[in-house]
């Protein structure tokens, strides 16, 4: 297999604690582009493989706000400007009567912000990803844990790259094909 059918090199572990173990040795000696993969969540793996903060909740924040928004001056517009009923005497800018459907909008633009948000970012759909070929992968969703070093990092050389993943001791390294 020649560098440039390359995706990088993976080594398999058997705990969680190996892994983050793993992953911070591999960031402290200069690897950036690299990726982790267990079959639960893992404290402590995403800050140890080096992604950024999530930006969900600012999302889900602005989606929340825009929907709360959105639903009071739907109402209000209504009620007040495009079709003005004086019921009861009661004002025409009755806001009491507007809560349940600004609350109601509110938690469904949050809702609906969050899953295309949590969609958008994470790349999805990616029916396809190199790791896919590795050695053992399938494992990964059962009980299993891998970090792939790219060979898009800067510091990346197979060989070195290979005795730094050996010198983890993982269960294995696997090369993997583009």
């Amino acid at each position: 297999m020649s560098d440039s059918s390359l995706h990088g090199l993976m080594a398999e572990f058997d705990t969680p604690g190996e892994i983050v173990r793993s992953a911070r040795s591999a960031r402290e000696a200069g690897y950036r582009n690299m990726d982790a993969y267990s079959p639960f969540p893992v404290e402590g793996l995403a800050e140890a493989v080096g992604m950024p903060a999530s930006r969900i909740p600012l999302l889900v924040l602005l989606g929340g706000a825009a929907g709360c928004i959105g639903g009071f001056f739907m109402q209000y517009y209504a009620a007040v400007i495009a079709y003005p009923l004086n019921i009861g005497g009661r004002p025409l800018n009755s806001w009491p009567s507007f809560i349940p459907i600004t609350f109601e909008l509110t938690i469904l633009c949050a809702g609906l912000t969050a899953v295309i948000g949590m969609l958008v970012l994470n790349g999805f759909p990616k029916p396809y990803n190199p790791v896919f070929n590795a050695e053992r992968f399938e494992h990964a969703t059962q009980d299993t844990f891998f970090l792939c070093i790219e060979s898009s990092d800067p510091k990346f050389s197979r060989e070195e790259t290979g005795r730094f993943l050996e010198s983890l001791h993982p269960r294995g390294v696997y090369a993997v094909e583009q």
